[in-house]
């Protein structure tokens, strides 16, 4: 079987072959090139643009909560789901809608594992415990559920399109009894120091992860949403805005080819040119995010205090409820506001009047409204 810097395919007894995987990091090291030390450099700069900028905004928890659910939806959807942001909002927001795709609760596990994480991650480091709690939580009530939610698999798994047989499959993993010595290898790396640059080490991090594919199910957002937890731990990121899924979603092909040449010619350092470009992508996006948010609600408020004249302290009120619940009802308003239903639809009709938010449904009863900039932002 071939083999190479990364590993080996070996013959198992039960005659298919499977990927036997080097530990990391590789050897011989990774190659900084004149290419990567360019690449470095600009990721480096582009997060410190992203670390400043989001510093910067009014409520940094508000674009915190709406961008870990546009990865939540960018992720799940890389793995098959169909629901949108939209429609995740408007579960949150207590909304049936009997057209809505039944994957949402899969974004939510999401969501949930993301903010678990981060939270373990004050008492708790990267390590396969810490793996095994996100994962349960991912795979709580939906599909894979019954794969062993927070247990590593102990039965082979494998890669390939529908239907295929582990025979046909395109890549197969290590099988079950090598993955505890294999897991230690990367969990002893993730929390040992070297020279290597952060952003290079958590490359090496993800696709060894997923080269391993520990998990029966749900291995490519658990993969994903490790690079965020050890950007955190490793404090290159001060807050969580970092999530690569829109460049892999966009660039799916190519993240697939990268991490199969890696197994199969040991090119660790292409594929790290790939994860760096698509730092340098998304930290420049976010950091543009974050610029348009600051504009966008300053423009926002002066209008309203403009046009509102003495009402413009309750519109104002209702406007920054918009940045955490972009999707609401007349109803929704008056609890917030503590007003009637007359005064609260009053208001609403206004914000509509102003252009602030459009009514989604059509209907000249139980009308919904969103906050469609401040959403655009994120889907654009």
């Amino acid at each position: 079987m071939t083999s190479g810097r990364a590993g080996a395919f070996q013959r198992q007894l039960e005659g298919y072959v499977a990927f036997m995987p080097a530990d990391v990091p590789p050897l011989p090291a990774i190659k900084i090139d004149d290419e990567m030390q360019v690449l470095l450099s600009r990721a480096d700069r582009a997060l410190g643009r992203l670390d400043g900028s989001v510093q910067s905004l009014p409520n940094l928890e508000l674009f915190i909560f709406m961008y870990v659910r546009k990865e939540a939806v960018l992720s799940s959807q890389i793995e098959g789901t169909q629901a949108s942001l939209g429609d995740l909002l408007k579960v949150e927001a207590k909304l049936f809608d009997p057209m809505r795709p039944h994957d949402t609760h899969e974004i939510i596990n999401y969501i949930n594992a993301m903010n678990h994480g981060l939270e373990r991650l004050n008492t708790l480091p990267m390590s396969l415990r810490l793996m095994r709690e996100i994962h349960a939580l991912l795979m709580v009530g939906v599909r894979g559920q019954q794969a062993a939610p927070g247990e590593f698999r102990t039965s082979q798994n494998w890669i390939g399109p529908p239907g295929a047989t582990l025979k046909e499959a395109a890549f197969v993993p290590p099988p079950p009894h090598a993955l505890p010595r294999l897991l230690g290898n990367l969990e002893t790396y993730m929390n040992t120091a070297d020279s290597t640059p952060v952003l290079l080490r958590v490359g090496l991090i993800h696709a060894q992860f997923e080269t391993l594919h520990p998990f029966l199910d749900g291995n490519g957002r658990m993969g994903r949403l490790m690079i965020t937890f050890f950007l955190c731990q490793q404090a290159v990121l001060r807050r969580p805005v970092l999530y690569l899924s829109h460049y892999l979603k966009r660039h799916r092909a190519s993240y697939f080819d990268r991490l199969q040449e890696v197994r199969l010619r040991g090119d660790w350092e292409g594929w790290l040119k790939f994860f760096l470009t698509g730092v340098i992508e998304v930290a420049g996006e976010a950091t543009e995010t974050a610029r348009k948010i600051v504009q966008m609600r300053e423009d926002h408020r002066s209008q309203l205090i403009t046009r509102l004249g003495k009402g413009a302290a309750t519109g104002l009120k209702l406007l920054e409820s918009l940045y955490q619940r972009p999707i609401f009802t007349v109803g929704s308003v008056a609890d917030l506001l503590g007003v009637s239903a007359q005064a609260a639809n009053t208001l609403t009709d206004r914000f509509v009047q102003l252009g602030l938010v459009n009514e989604i449904t059509g209907q000249a009863r139980n009308r919904v409204f969103r906050y469609d900039a401040y959403v655009r932002l994120f889907t654009d």
